[in-house]
């Protein structure tokens, strides 16, 4: 099958954002993944994000396990760096990557199976561990890529395409993650990229361990009545707690809203992250409230989305570690070998 490459000229009246860059200069490769498939919506949440962000592509390091949300980096910012790696274990390749090399924006995409199966493991300790990145799963309860059997995420009861009813109890990331101490949590949608963008730009610029878990259709093998992760579903059974918006602090962003509560909460790196309350009752603060809340709208079969925890004052992995602020690759051979003294020392601290 041959697949057409995308035009190399841009249109001299596009936009471009504060780095002088068109939306097109983050896209990727043309997506061979079924049309309508919700990943794909996920890549153009990413690529808005990023572009709205100005961020250089060449300062993103993405990397994937396997799976069709594995493929998906292959279609965004196709000037930054890339890492496919082995089956669920994306966390333990970025995590020695960001230790590495601290400079650079970590976003690892993965899928249900990638993540809630064979990478359980490697999700719970990139997540305790505070790795600063952007954790993002792309959900659609099923493989994809073997013809479409449950997946861990599948809810129990919920019908497969040719008729079979799930009998064993979902994994939920996100009260994982809550659980396992990531400073930011949120929950989005395929289908609603207003609410989706803003998501991702504050998790990019997010100063420790960030998770998204983006219920994401597969048109192929669970969008039918009787699945719970459906187009028609998600949008039945959507529970918004908040509509966000994101404001880096390198210029003034207005935006019109309704009427609400609105707080304020200062990021590491001096941005803005804007929360305006839908529910009165929601504090996206409180972590013990945030997964009370999730685990009863889940009893009633809806599907919380928004911002759901943030931490103002997280702490990432370098800081826990005190490394070093120049990546590996610079420091000279004496740091990296500071000789038998140095060593002797460590060793008699041990004793």
């Amino acid at each position: 099958m041959t697949y057409l490459a995308k035009p190399l000229l841009h249109h001299p009246s596009l936009p471009t954002n504060a780095l002088g860059y068109t939306r097109r200069d983050y896209e990727g490769k043309i997506s061979t993944l079924c049309a309508g498939c919700g990943h794909d919506s996920i890549s153009a949440a990413i690529i808005q994000a990023c572009w709205e962000l100005a961020i250089e592509p060449h300062r993103v390091a993405k990397l994937s396990g396997i799976g069709c949300s594995s493929k998906t980096p292959d279609y965004f910012l196709g000037n930054s760096h890339g890492f496919n790696s082995v089956h669920g274990r994306m966390p333990s390749v970025l995590t020695g990557a960001a230790l590495a090399n601290r400079d650079l924006i970590y976003l690892g995409v993965s899928g249900d199976g990638d993540s809630a199966s064979i990478g359980l493991g490697q999700f719970a300790h990139v997540m305790r561990r505070g790795v600063n990145m952007t954790y993002i799963v792309e959900n659609n309860g099923v493989y994809g890529l073997t013809k479409g059997q449950f997946s861990a995420t599948a809810d129990q009861g919920s019908k497969s395409k040719r008729g079979v009813v799930n009998s064993d109890s979902p994994i939920d990331l996100v009260s994982l993650a809550l659980q396992l101490g990531a400073t930011y949590v949120g929950r989005g949608f395929s289908g609603d990229k207003a609410q989706l963008v803003p998501l991702i730009k504050g998790a990019l610029m997010h100063g420790g361990a960030a998770f998204i878990d983006v219920v994401s259709p597969c048109v192929a093998f669970n969008n039918h009545p009787g699945s719970t992760k459906s187009y028609d579903y998600v949008r039945e059974h959507n529970e918004a707690v908040s509509r966000i918006d994101f404001m880096p602090v390198r210029s003034e962003i207005t935006a019109d809203y309704p009427a609400g509560s609105v707080v304020d909460i200062a990021q590491h790196d001096g941005s803005t992250l804007r929360l305006r309350k839908l529910a009165d009752d929601f504090d996206p603060t409180d972590r013990i409230a945030t997964m009370n809340h999730v685990m009863a709208h889940q009893a009633r079969g809806e599907i919380v989305t928004g911002l759901l925890y943030v931490d103002a004052q997280a702490a990432d992995l370098h800081a826990h570690l005190n490394t070093p602020r120049a990546p590996l690759n610079q420091l000279d051979e004496t740091t990296l070998s500071p000789g038998a003294a140095a060593l002797q020392r460590i060793n008699m601290s041990l004793r």
